[in-house]
């Protein structure tokens, strides 16, 4: 993939999450530079909704802007670097607020996959800033901090964080995408489901089968396009 069809994905990423609920004024979308090692494609500070091409840039394996960028970059930028110095397996960072992820960080309910699409997450954990740091804003606004949330991560595919959202990673743009929509939406499900009765989660080996019936290429193709095609309709 060039440079220009990265941030072009890139740019529509932010806007496909900004539709789907999943960030709204805050929150932010990465992708693993595809020619720079230990670098990374982010945009600049400005709200997911309103993110085009150019106002994408790159930053280095410690977080700062590289090449001179002197536009002003997001706070926690050092999320996404902290993930990629972390996990090579991982191309794609979604970090959101998304509300429905909120009261599972707070109350110490285990998220777990009760639809289907969701399977792929697995068991969320929860980070608890307040571990290690002590009272802070409870943004990550430094490579210690960063590290100390992939560290929570370990090799899954979302972590949730305490009082603040959650970050979803994925091995590429749409993987990322999609999880992120579907972590919030099965959140939203299991605040409702938990009023009816007893909740029947996906079993280990529904989780384990979900792999490729969501994120094969055919699967994830289909979802991105349905999003994509939404977020043209409405634009």
């Amino acid at each position: 993939m060039s440079v220009d069809a990265a941030c072009h994905d890139l740019a529509l990423a932010n806007r496909i999450l900004a539709h789907e609920g999943v960030v709204d004024a805050f929150g932010h979308v990465s992708l693993r530079h595809p020619d720079r090692p230990g670098h990374f494609l982010l945009s600049r500070s400005v709200s997911p909704d309103q993110v085009v091409p150019e106002d994408i840039m790159c930053f280095g394996p410690d977080g700062q802007a590289a090449d001179g960028d002197a536009r002003a970059p997001y706070l926690e930028r050092f999320i996404h670097a902290a993930i990629y110095e972390a996990r090579p397996d991982v191309a794609a960072v979604v970090h959101s607020h998304a509300h429905d992820l909120i009261p599972f960080g707070v109350t110490g309910t285990e998220v777990r996959p009760l639809l289907h699409v969701a399977g792929p997450l697995g068991r969320v954990p929860v980070w608890d800033i307040a571990d290690r740091f002590g009272e802070t804003s409870l943004l990550v606004t430094n490579m210690v901090q960063g590290r100390d949330l992939a560290e929570r991560l370990g090799a899954g595919r979302a972590v949730l964080m305490r009082g603040h959202g959650g970050v979803v990673v994925g091995d590429g743009l749409r993987a990322a995408v999609i999880m992120a929509v579907y972590l919030q939406v099965n959140a939203g499900l299991d605040l409702k489901a938990r009023q009816l009765g007893p909740v029947r989660y996906l079993s280990d080996g529904e989780v384990a089968l979900s792999f490729d019936a969501i994120l094969a290429e055919g699967p994830a193709r289909r979802a991105w396009e349905y999003f994509k095609r939404k977020v043209e309709t409405h634009t």
